[in-house]
């Protein structure tokens, strides 16, 4: 494992916006705060402080939420024609496509993920999930229906969908635009107004988009962005009584909290919650192809996802040799800072975050697991944890049970399908799942005995504006992308006329 320390100069660009003083997007207009309190921003990869956010509270979340009722309730988004929200958001993607580098340097100064990987996969999905949306808006689907109970001709009746109103956006800290994005563009395509609360630890480019937001000419009041701690801001804003529906990406227990507090005006959820996902691996696998998508399932982004593919299963027949290859590509992988064009793995968020990983590490040591690659946090100035593969592990550990959410791989062997499905399947989670075979037959059988809402096939972790994604138990309500995440942002109403 090699160490690159230095964190390279930010942009003049970056710099420029970084020297903003902190202020959110309320009405159109960028404002300061009604208390003076302040959340430092700090870089990943080196603990420096780069900026600040306002620390919002409730009468933050009053404003924005009287600023998206009033824009929803006159109409100035959801009367509009289609093709003019279907321009105004091809706008917003144009703009965030022409300053994707700048957005993309945001990202990696403020998550610790690479510039790099910020161009290649966050950015583009967060453009690609605006313009998938943004074609939906005249096209969402009503219904016309004979009544089973009435002679023909007596009624005319339809359904039709409606923009459920006001919502409440709130995302994690792990892809911040991509997931902000896939929270908006449905909203907005649906005809409803938002108010967006990023992650504390990750709002920079949640700002930059409200640059752009205004640029793009969406109306003021249609979307607007508050910063601030998830217990105080957040839960003002799944409190609030104007607020129709909340829209949640983060952990499980929160997600539960969540929905508690919703259900005091009986608010509709979408949640999006974590994961556990097991990866399985046959024997008739070419070794070195699953062996790289092994290690791009939990290493990639350092392990902070929600599908990333922290069980590995491995027939017995391969799993020395797969062992062998995933250790190997653990100690061979360059961590360093976000910046640095060879960085492989940046840091993880925040000490925070760091403290939580090695804590599931110390307690596999404790229950008596080996470790076979990595295990400690590194030495440099960011909040680096080496990439670490745990084996002789038993379902009973902790980081067989819960949600890591850093670089740690736990392994097992396995025999026959059955047994796989029950390992795969003895969890609380049933987010993803990936399956590695040759053997097409295998991959149907096993993919209908795992619980799991999303399920690939000889790779990993990939996502597509088209398709729905979301969990099964523990791991959410509801779904995200494709166009059953914008119907989630309407309601039907049945209209019966007597004729």
């Amino acid at each position: 494992m090699a160490i690159i320390l230095a964190q390279p100069e930010f942009s003049g660009t970056v710099q420029s916006f970084l020297a903003k003083s902190a202020r959110m997007l309320i009405d159109g207009q960028w404002v300061t705060a009604s208390a003076g309190d302040v959340i430092p921003v700090l870089d990943p990869s080196s603990g420096r402080k780069i900026a600040e956010l306002i620390d919002a509270t409730a009468p933050d979340v009053d404003l924005a939420v009287a600023a998206a009722r009033r824009a929803f309730d006159d109409g100035r988004w959801s009367k509009i024609p289609p093709v003019k929200r279907e321009a105004a958001m091809q706008r917003l993607a144009d703009l965030m496509q022409a300053n994707a580098d700048e957005l993309a340097e945001l990202e990696a100064v403020d998550n610790g993920k690479t510039k790099q990987m910020a161009s290649m996969v966050d950015i583009p999905a967060a453009i690609g999930a605006l313009r998938y949306a943004a074609g939906w808006t005249g096209k969402l689907p009503g219904a016309h229906q004979e009544p089973w109970g009435m002679p023909a001709e007596t009624f005319h009746t339809y359904v039709r969908r409606e923009p459920i109103g006001v919502v409440g956006a709130i995302t994690p800290w792990n892809f911040p635009l991509m997931i902000a994005m896939k929270k908006l563009a449905p909203a907005l395509a649906a005809g409803c107004t938002v108010v967006l609360k990023p992650a504390e630890q990750t709002s920079l480019t949640a700002l930059r988009l409200g640059e752009l937001i205004i640029e793009a000419g969406i109306p003021d009041g249609v979307i607007n962005i508050i910063t601030g701690r998830g217990l105080i801001s957040g839960d003002a804003l799944v409190r609030h009584p104007d607020v129709n529906k909340i829209n949640f990406t983060g952990s499980t227990n929160i997600g539960k909290a969540i929905t508690c507090a919703a259900s005091d005006t009986l608010k509709r959820v979408t949640l999006e919650l974590g994961g556990k996902s097991p990866v399985i691996v046959m024997p008739d696998v070419d070794i070195n192809e699953a062996t790289s998508g092994v290690a791009r399932a939990i290493f990639f982004n350092a392990g902070q996802v929600c599908v990333a593919g922290s069980r590995l299963y491995a027939h017995r027949q391969i799993f020395d040799e797969i062992i062998d290859g995933v250790a190997n590509a653990a100690t061979q992988m360059k961590l360093g800072p976000s910046l640095a064009s060879d960085t492989e793995m940046g840091p993880l968020v925040s000490e925070l975050q760091r403290e939580r990983v090695m804590s599931f590490i110390d307690s596999a040591r404790s229950e008596g697991a080996s470790i076979i690659a990595g295990g400690e946090a590194a030495e440099s100035e960011g909040y680096h944890v080496s990439p670490t593969v745990i084996a002789d592990v038993n379902p009973d550990m902790r980081v067989m049970r819960e949600e890591i959410f850093g670089p740690v791989l736990c392994v097992s062997r396995f025999d026959d399908l059955d047994e796989v499905a029950a390992q795969a399947n003895n969890s609380n989670y049933g987010l993803a799942a990936s399956i590695w075979t040759k053997d097409v037959s295998v991959m149907h059988k096993l993919g209908a005995k795992i619980q799991a809402g999303n399920i690939w096939g000889n790779c990993h972790g990939l996502g597509d504006p088209a398709f729905p994604f979301g969990g099964l138990k523990q791991s959410g309500v509801g779904r995200e992308s494709s166009l059953e995440g914008i119907l989630a942002h309407t309601e039907l109403k049945t209209m019966m006329i007597k004729l």
